[in-house]
């Protein structure tokens, strides 16, 4: 049966086969983990990974909390309990290389108690899969996106044109009028439908976060050992500025957290070590 431990748990075995996965990447940095509590109910584990030989910096959270929704949040779920439980996994890899993409990964679920008038929770999964290269690089943007279609197949052939659409929209930089990267898919709010069962939804958000791994392996391996100029990497550190804009005012899950006491350094473990304003 499906129950919110249960997604918990799986989301938290997600984490550790991707920490593992980047770490053999790598070949050099190590995760280093702080477990932490929130106050007001659960907790998580941060996971950090830096200064390695590809990677630069990078993140793998796992959050698991529960307790009373500040109005503001109630507000904007348009959701008229207080209680709530959220869990997920969230990444964001920086590489150390300019022709090595920034990755995000993010799967997560939400509930909140039975409603008065039909005694069902109130539940959803949301997340997504988006790419930022600093150089596009045709062929990766093809394979990155023929991999998360393959995925979405397998469970709705409307998922993958639904969710990419989502995202081309979502990580839209309103205020320089461009995209952050070449997107992915994003979703949110997913319920049970006539088509798709709660177990195929669960189903669908773990096959997307065990897609990360090797679609990152792939494109890190491809790329890792072209030579680059320093024109280059002043180019991926501007356009590491666009990544810091975008998670600083428009990011749902950045607001989320802050607007939920949520733990600072993991909230902000998505910007990048260095970028740099022209």
């Amino acid at each position: 049966m499906m129950t919110k431990e249960s997604i918990a748990e799986d989301y938290k075995q997600i984490q550790d086969e991707i920490c593992q996965s980047l770490e053999l990447l790598d070949g050099s940095a190590k995760f280093e983990e702080e477990a932490w509590e929130r106050d007001g109910g659960g907790g998580g584990r941060t996971r950090v990974i830096q200064n390695g030989n590809i990677l630069e910096k990078g993140g793998v959270n796992f959050s698991a909390v529960h307790g009373k929704l500040p109005d503001t949040v109630k507000r904007a779920l348009k959701v008229e309990h207080d209680d709530f439980f959220a869990t997920g996994v969230s990444i964001v890899i920086h590489p150390n290389h300019p022709l090595v993409p920034i990755i995000h990964m993010n799967i997560r679920y939400f509930e909140m108690p039975p409603s008065i008038e039909d005694g069902q929770p109130l539940r959803w999964f949301g997340g997504g899969i988006d790419l930022t290269p600093h150089y596009v690089i045709d062929e990766d943007a093809r394979h990155f996106h023929q991999s998360l279609k393959n995925v979405c197949d397998q469970y709705n052939t409307g998922f993958y044109p639904r969710f990419k659409t989502w995202a081309d929209d979502y990580f839209f930089i309103k205020h320089r009028n461009e995209t952050r990267g070449i997107g992915g898919v994003f979703y949110d709010r997913l319920t049970a439908t006539e088509d798709v069962s709660w177990e195929d939804i669960f189903n669908f958000s773990k096959s997307l976060g065990r897609t990360f791994a090797p679609v990152y392996t792939e494109l890190v391996n491809r790329n890792r050992h072209k030579e680059f100029t320093p024109q280059q990497q002043e180019w991926q550190y501007q356009r590491r500025s666009r990544y810091a804009e975008f998670n600083l005012v428009y990011d749902a899950g950045t607001k989320f957290g802050l607007e939920t006491n949520g733990r600072i350094e993991s909230i902000l473990m998505s910007l990048p070590p260095t970028a740099k304003w022209f």
